[in-house]
């Protein structure tokens, strides 16, 4: 952009895109944003190979508008698919506790005497402290129930949003006003930034994953043991490790306490193992997200944190993309 610098322009620019950014904390959008960064991304990222076989901007539309249809498909298909998994691997919830109890009764041989104190002493009064729990909290699943179903609204909302930038992005317009101008600028750093995170996030699940499958396909079977819910285990390990440092720490800590139900040498092989991947996961960290942002796995977990402080959940998830935006925009001002 070839806009005069004027000191008030980009302070008015700076100052609605960080009002914009916690307004979409603040008011639940998180998960319309990212949906709609995401497609908005995808098909960006595979038009222009298109295009090249295809002249012309009316031919460029229709690329995008054929991707913008397969993405959302795609995306709703793997939500769908997910959830049917997640049905599947753990079966009906009213027989759930009888999954889980074996692990439960195992997990208290291994467990010191300190912790078995407060766990139940039977199946009975596992089940009578669920039904409790649950007759207590019956209208906060209630609540939660209808804001997962607004979850899933905002996130087809935002997928077809992203689409509809991203075709609007395909056509010649017009020079805005210099805020318009100014404010493009902010949401290009943003995607940039959307980009780098989150697709060197996903490499370093996949390759958390894969090793993580290995371990529990592989290399435990060797020693005559396989972990409950392994599919699930697996399928947590890649959708937590999205999460940079702290994802891998929590996936893992799972596959320790069930392969402690199973037997104290598992139970420390888990461990092991967490020590290993959580090494992998600073190094890959530093090769590929720092590599992206420049910035280290130090930094990102202290935005991490602050962000969860500030925002819960929702800072948490975001809080890498954020801060990535935050370092371009200092990086284009000149300030680091």
């Amino acid at each position: 952009m070839n806009l005069p610098h004027v000191p008030r322009l980009y302070a008015a620019g700076y100052l609605l895109a960080a009002l914009a950014l916690v307004a979409t904390l603040k008011l639940h959008l998180l998960p319309a944003l990212l949906a709609g960064l995401l497609v908005y991304t995808l098909v960006n990222t595979l038009a222009p190979p298109l295009q090249r076989h295809m002249g012309g901007t009316r031919a460029h539309g229709l690329i995008v508008i054929l991707l913008s249809a397969v993405v959302i498909g795609l995306l709703t298909l793997l939500i769908v698919a997910a959830v049917e998994f997640l049905r599947n691997e753990l079966g009906d919830p009213r027989f759930l506790s009888d999954s889980i109890t074996p692990v439960i009764e195992r997990a208290r041989a291994q467990l010191p005497q300190i912790v078995v104190d407060h766990l139940p002493d039977s199946i009975d009064e596992i089940r009578a402290a669920a039904a409790e729990w649950l007759r207590l909290h019956t209208g906060e699943l209630q609540i939660a129930g209808k804001a997962a179903v607004r979850t899933f609204v905002h996130l087809l909302i935002g997928m077809v949003l992203g689409a509809m930038v991203a075709l609007a992005g395909a056509r010649p317009v017009a020079r805005g006003k210099p805020l318009v101008e100014v404010l493009i600028g902010r949401c290009r750093h943003l995607v940039a930034a959307f980009h780098d995170i989150v697709f060197a996030q996903v490499k370093i699940s996949a390759i958390n994953t894969a090793f993580t499958a290995l371990f529990l396909l592989l290399v435990l079977p060797l020693f005559g043991t396989t972990l409950p819910f392994t599919k699930t285990l697996i399928a947590a390990t890649f959708v937590t490790g999205l999460l940079p440092v702290v994802g891998n720490l929590i996936s893992n800590t799972l596959i320790f306490v069930i392969g402690l139900s199973i037997s104290l040498p598992i139970g420390i092989a888990a461990l092991v193992f967490l020590v290993v991947i959580h090494k992998l996961e600073y190094f890959l960290n530093a090769r590929i997200v720092g590599t992206q942002i420049r910035a280290r796995a130090w930094e990102l977990l202290i935005a991490m944190l602050a962000m969860e402080a500030a925002f819960g959940a929702p800072g948490l998830i975001a809080a890498p993309i954020y801060y990535a935006y935050l370092k371009r925009e200092l990086v284009e001002a000149e300030l680091i």
